[in-house]
């Protein structure tokens, strides 16, 4: 592993403001949400790090920062040495179509194309050759098991099998980070389970530094850290092998 972090997080906050602007308690009225609090830490190449909260925790609000899909109120983001918090959205895009990897836990899929067409869509934003754009769709759909499948539409694919192209997808253009939220919130456990032990081994075949948003039990045994988010606060961090304690109630 890299002695040089991928991803550095500062104080980052980030309150969402549901009425007219009030004063209060660090700049929050008394119908604001605070969704992070102050949460900083470090993700280096080659981890697999599960982030994990009850829902309204912060968990998505927070990959939502690294990944450039939101800005925070205060801090700093940092990706690859890119202040993603003070790039210009021409700058984010490019950010996020050749150095982040994104996982959704609706597919995302789009139902007109094949498994394989799916996967080369980032490719061909990147104007890839069509020979190694299909290469490349190719030899992920392998990588994830789906070598067979390859010419079927979305339709016809299991959820587990849409997910699976999901992370061919975000592989595409070979990022240097993945994010996926909550990748198993639609799938039976036995399924998640798969996926999960795909995306652990992704990041060792990759590369890959991955940050995964998720309730599964599953990952926090695989995972290389585990932070937890209480009131968008980054309450605990749990190195390999530490026991994970239960969320607080």
């Amino acid at each position: 592993m890299s002695s040089q972090p991928l991803v550095v997080v500062e104080r980052v906050s980030k309150v969402y403001r549901t009425g007219p602007k009030r004063t209060g308690p660090k700049g929050a009225g008394p119908k604001d949400v605070v969704a992070l609090r102050e949460v900083s830490f470090e993700a280096f190449p080659g981890e697999l790090i599960a982030v994990r909260g009850r829902s309204g925790s912060g968990k998505t609000t927070l990959l939502n920062q690294v990944g450039g899909l939101d800005r925070p109120d205060s801090g700093r983001v940092t990706v690859d040495g890119r202040v993603v918090t003070e790039l210009p959205e021409a700058d984010l895009l490019e950010l996020r179509r050749d150095v982040i990897g994104f996982v959704f836990q609706s597919f995302g899929l789009i139902p007109v194309l094949s498994a394989a067409e799916n996967v080369g869509v980032p490719m061909r934003l990147r104007r890839t050759p069509a020979t190694e754009r299909e290469e490349r769709a190719r030899v992920l759909l392998s990588m994830v098991g789906l070598d067979k499948h390859m010419n079927q539409r979305p339709y016809e694919l299991s959820g587990g099998q849409r997910q699976r192209v999901a992370v061919a997808r975000a592989l595409a253009n070979r990022p240097k980070l993945l994010i996926a939220d909550e990748p198993t919130g639609q799938l039976d456990s036995q399924t998640g389970r798969q996926i999960m032990q795909l995306l652990r081994a992704v990041v060792h075949s990759e590369g890959v530094t991955a940050l995964v948003a998720t309730h599964d039990p599953t990952l926090m045994t695989i995972a290389d850290r585990v932070l937890e988010l209480h009131d968008g606060a980054l309450t605990e961090t749990s190195e390999p092998g530490e026991p994970v304690a239960a969320p607080a109630s």
